[in-house]
């Protein structure tokens, strides 16, 4: 683990893009910042992790963090990260809460280059108006589904802890439920109050969310599926594409 120590204080200039490669398993400890934050994977897979929930950045996708937001950050496998720093004052109009945005092959291009400009680059010269254009690009940006929401009633957060901790578990909610000393029923009724969706459909994402990181790698399908309990392929397949709008080979073929 390692604590965020090379941070700026400050920002000397409206955005500032910081780049590091993050080695495999290394995690920053939870943080904050005073100002915006886009966390961007140029290679590798990056988790994002709040006490909301968890967000998974394949490639070409960014997690979008308000400021003050506390967030731990993951790098599994490794990646080349880049960190996008942002006034205060660009959160007006974004999101008011931690999302993961599209990366178009434009705003990859200008995140990769704007990493080696100078900190104190010329505001009104052609770095600031790449900048600007750069956070015009991001305003832009379209959100994407890859978000799991996590609970605060501690019966429930035991339940999506161990779904999350093994996604191929084939158990209902009655027989979870007797593990945590609560009813299906009260349980189903937690789910829609603090989650927004049924039990079935957190589960749905838990495993989406598991696979992302696989497929990203380079995993086949099949194998996926097949670990993450889906009874065969297709049915994952099936999932995938009603959640993400298209199957999981044209999805990362279009990174």
């Amino acid at each position: 683990m390692s604590k965020p120590n090379d941070v700026p204080k400050e920002l000397v200039r409206p955005v500032m893009v910081r780049a590091a490669n993050m080695r495999p398993g290394r995690r920053v400890l939870p943080h904050s910042h005073t100002w915006c934050q886009l966390a961007y994977a140029a290679e590798g897979v990056l988790a994002i992790y709040t006490d909301q929930g968890s967000w998974v950045v394949p490639p070409q996708r960014a997690v979008w963090i308000p400021h003050e937001t506390d967030h731990e950050v993951y790098s599994p496998h490794g990646s080349k990260w880049r960190a996008l720093h942002l006034d205060k004052e660009f959160s007006q109009g974004m999101p008011d809460n931690c999302c993961v945005i599209s990366v178009s092959k434009l705003l990859r291009e200008m995140l990769i280059h704007a990493a080696t400009l100078p900190v104190e680059y010329d505001e009104q010269g052609p770095d600031g108006r790449l900048m600007q254009v750069l956070m015009d690009q991001i305003r832009a940006a379209r959100t994407v589904p890859l978000h799991l929401p996590l609970p605060q009633d501690l019966r429930l957060r035991r339940v999506t802890e161990c779904l999350i901790h093994t996604p191929s578990d084939p158990r209902g909610l009655e027989d979870l439920a007797s593990d945590v000393g609560a009813s299906s029923r009260t349980l189903a009724r937690l789910f829609s109050k603090e989650l927004g969706m049924t039990f079935r459909q957190w589960r749905s994402q838990c495993r989406l969310m598991a696979s992302m990181e696989r497929l990203a790698l380079g995993e086949p399908v099949t194998s996926v599926a097949i670990d993450l309990g889906y009874d065969s392929p297709s049915a994952f397949i099936a999932m995938f594409k009603r959640t993400l709008g298209k199957p999981p080979a044209a999805y990362f073929a279009a990174q």
